[in-house]
């Protein structure tokens, strides 16, 4: 990191912002196998999100490799690489006052730690939500085809297969995607948000 820098602070401040658009920052961070069903559930949640009026953006896994992430690989390294680079995204989404709607699998607790932290030291919330489901659902479901290349050896370092998941531990929010619908998963975490005072309906 460079050493001859100097952070600018602005002169409007995050309650400020908030007031005005009558809602606070959250990072919704969705973590789960691929397949689990985040993608489905974000989408879902930030259209339900705007069309209460509130400012919700969604950062899907696949999409960021297109362009911010493109020069990352599948590799330990890389994975953890990919998951700092969005949360430091995703912490700035949230500063502004954005319900930041985060769909990555982000296999490794250490990483999904290192998120939490950066946001908790900026006194930003971070929300983790754990979209399960059982391995055995997921390979049935297998839109990609993924899965099915993962068992053919096809496809090296893939998460649920031949490399690990390692579950939350703790997270505030807990979707069993193979017993609850989409509609209920959105109505699940907006709820969360209302009664942690994120928004006012």
């Amino acid at each position: 990191m460079a050493t001859n820098i100097t952070f600018h602070p602005g002169s409007v401040t995050s309650p400020e912002r908030g007031s005005f658009l009558n809602q606070r920052g959250v990072t919704i961070w969705l973590t789960g196998l691929s397949a689990s069903g985040k993608s489905t559930i974000a989408c879902a949640l930030e259209q339900h999100l705007l069309h209460l009026q509130k400012f919700a953006y969604r950062l899907d896994g696949d999409n960021i490799r297109f362009g911010l992430n493109k020069d990352l690989g599948f590799d330990d390294r890389s994975r953890s690489e990919n998951i700092r680079r969005i949360s430091e995204v995703s912490k700035l989404f949230t500063d502004a006052s954005c319900i930041t709607i985060t769909a990555f699998i982000s296999p490794y607790q250490v990483d999904r730690a290192l998120a939490r932290e950066l946001h908790v030291k900026a006194s930003l919330p971070f929300v983790e939500v754990f979209i399960d489901a059982p391995l055995h659902v997921v390979e049935q479901r297998d839109p990609k085809g993924l899965y099915k290349k993962a068992r053919a050896g096809e496809i090296k370092e893939f998460t649920g297969i031949s490399a690990p998941y390692e579950t939350p531990t703790a997270p505030e929010i807990h979707i069993k995607t193979h017993e609850t619908s989409i509609e209920d998963a959105v109505r699940i975490v907006t709820e969360y948000l209302i009664e942690k005072g994120y928004i006012i309906i």
